[in-house]
Order: C-alpha cells, then structure tokens, then sequence
C-alpha cells in the first residue's frame, strides 16, 4: 500500500477525546480505547498539506464557502454514488447531530412522534426526546445473523401518526448498508404515509468492498422531496475535529426554513480551515480512501478470526459498514455492568457498551476497529485473557 495505516500514532496529551479521558470516564488512564468513532489513522496527506497552507496565511478571519468546495462536494457524490447534488440544496452546519436535531425542530411538532430503529445511535435518542418529542420505536429484526428493516412495524407507526423518521444510513452500530431494494420498501411506505426522512449518511463513504451505499434521496425526486440528507467528510477522512457537515435538501420550502434557521442560531457561517480542508479531501483523497478501505477488511477479517479462535463465547455480527464492530457477548456474562467491569477493570479496554444504543442493544459492545491492526490485537488480546476467567 502507498499509505502506512499500521502506523502508530501516540494522540495522548493532544486534547483528544478519545485518548485523553479515559480516567475519566473508565477509571482508569491505562485503559486502550476502541470507543468513540473517530480513527487513530492520519488523514490524507492533501488535507494536511492544505491545513499547513491555510494555517501559514496568518489571518484567520471569517470566511465564505468557495464555488471549489461546491464543486467537490458535487463531484464526489456523483463520482462514489451515483447522486446529482445541486449546490443549492447544500447548508453547512457544524455537525450532524446538529442537523438531526434541527430538522426535529423545524419539521416536527412538539408532542409528535418520531421513528427510529434501534439499536442505533445515541444521540438519536437524545435529539428526539430533548426536542420535546416522542419515540417511536421500531427494532430492527435478526435474520440469520444479519439485521433487517421490520417494514410492518413501520406502517403500523406511520399508520399511527407518526410523521417523521431518522434514518441510520449505514448503520451504526449494527453496520448495516442498507440495499436499494430495502430502501425502495421504505421510501414506499414514506410516500404512502407522508413521512418526512432524516437520513444520517456520515458513513456513506465507509462502505467495506463488495457492499454500495445508497443515498435515500437518489431514489426518486418524489422520496427526494421529502428527505433531509445530513452527512460529512469527518468520518470519510478522520476529520471530527474541523465539525464540518452539510445537508442536502432538494425540497425549496424545507431548505429556505433550514438556512433561515441556520441564520437565526448564527450557525451559517464558515469555519476558516473547513473550505481547504474539505475540498482536499473530496478532490485528493480518493487514492487514500480505498486503501483505507481494503486496510478495514482486513482488520475485520482479523477481529472475527480472533474472537472465533479464542472467545468462541461471543459472536461477531460481520459488518458491511462503518469501522464499527458487533459483537454479542450474552454467552459470556448476563448483565451490561458485568460487561463494564470486565472492559473497564480487568482488560483495561474500551468498547461500547451497547445499551446506550436502545434496550435491543443490551448484551452487545461496540468495537471500533479503525486503528492499526497492532492496536487491535492488543485490545482483543486484552479483552479475551480477562474474559477466560469468566468461562473456565
């Protein structure tokens, strides 16, 4: 490979989230952390290379989003997913979750329900429920080890009244792409029911060979019409510190009520390094992207042989996206502090306990394999000693 993701890079005492408060939140300093989603891998040397130039210019004043930042936005969804973006359906905004939570606001009312389908994402929860807003639940349904959409219980919701739905897109945490066909049974029952969508697609790009992402609003101009896209390069190139997303909105009325909103919070501005940093990436970084790519194959490759040779108690759901990692550790202890205890206490690693993604997700832990391959097996090699003392 051209670019070395084996290499080790040491983030502590650099202000990392990640790296930088495990005492804090675990207890302990020495803990390894295979947790929150953001890479231990450099990004594309463009991106640095374009942050240094920016950097150099010494003025750091505001700034504008430039016809080049559009047209690389643009370019790379139709080159990577075959999705005709117009640069007046775009609205930058600090990040995703920022978006989910805005659209909420903007598209729903207070009282009403909102559709998620767990086990998913945190703040999903969060931004539903600190909206004034309700849950609607609809579990996604294992079959054959494999998570799938459970479309009657959705028409049940919709029939219900529920009017909105966020969508994990790949998903996270179960890593799911979901595929054309199932987003078309979807997209249906929208259509039907008049359901608005908000599509979290972050890691549309992070997509394991031999899988396509499909962006929901590419299906039609009809399901367009009713869809808020939000996504990023953040997690595409390692790049959540620069909070730099955007959505896309087809639908005029939807998007002038999400600028005059953006305008309203004063959030419509744009960060000094994001232009450059983003425009690098989506123009420079496709050489480095599939190499990632292949590197997180491998390392999935790697953790499910290693789970299966030496903790056949848990089991590994293989991962069709994202760099996240599923595993059900019900055979091994029964009760999600038995589960900390042995992370947190005895192997001195952080996974993500999975209960914090909904009820669904308990008896599982996320891993996020998206380091170099040594730090996965240290974090595995950890995690399976300490927990031979639960099964012998």
């Amino acid at each position: 490979m051209k670019y070395n993701f084996d290499l080790v890079v040491n983030r502590r005492n650099t202000n990392s989230y990640k790296w930088d408060q495990t005492k804090q939140l675990f207890g302990d300093a020495d803990i390894l952390p295979l947790w929150v989603a953001d890479m231990d891998f450099e990004s594309p040397p463009a991106v640095k290379e374009a942050l240094i130039k920016r950097a150099m210019q010494g003025t750091y004043g505001y700034t504008i989003r430039s016809s080049e930042y559009e047209a690389a936005i643009v370019n790379w969804f139709a080159r990577r997913h075959g999705w005709s973006l117009e640069p007046a359906w775009l609205a930058d905004v600090p990040g995703v979750v920022t978006a989910l939570s805005l659209a909420i606001d903007l598209y729903s009312a207070p009282g009403e329900q909102v559709i998620l389908q767990s086990p998913v994402y945190n703040p999903f929860y969060d931004v539903i429920r600190l909206n004034g807003r309700k849950i609607a639940e609809s579990p996604l349904i294992i079959n054959n080890g494999r998570y799938e959409m459970d479309y009657g219980h959705l028409e049940q919701l919709m029939k219900q009244g529920a009017k909105t739905m966020l969508l994990c897109s790949p998903h996270n945490p179960v890593g799911r792409v979901w595929e054309r066909e199932e987003l078309q049974k979807l997209s249906e029952l929208c259509l039907k029911y008049n359901v608005l969508i908000i599509s979290d697609e972050i890691h549309c790009d992070l997509v394991l060979p031999g899988y396509k992402h499909i962006p929901f609003a590419s299906l039609s101009e009809e399901i367009a019409a009713q869809t808020v896209t939000a996504t990023a390069p953040t997690k595409t190139f390692n790049l959540p510190g620069l909070q730099s997303s955007f959505v896309a909105i087809s639908n005029r009325e939807l998007k002038r009520r999400f600028d005059d909103r953006l305008k309203m919070l004063s959030l419509h501005s744009m960060p000094y390094f994001n232009v450059d940093a983003v425009t690098a990436a989506y123009n420079d970084g496709e050489e480095w992207l599939d190499e990632l790519l292949v590197y997180l194959q491998g390392n999935v490759q790697f953790a499910i042989d290693y789970l299966e040779r030496h903790l056949p108690q848990v089991k590994a759901i293989r991962p069709e996206g994202t760099y996240l990692l599923w595993v059900d550790y019900r055979n091994l202890v029964g009760s999600a502090e038995e589960i900390k205890d042995l992370m947190f206490k005895q192997a001195k690693v952080a996974f993500t306990e999975g209960s914090i993604y909904g009820e669904t997700g308990l008896g599982y832990i996320r891993i996020n394999y998206a380091c170099p391959r040594s730090v996965l097996h240290e974090a595995l090699e950890r995690f399976c000693r300490a927990a031979q003392t639960k099964v012998r």
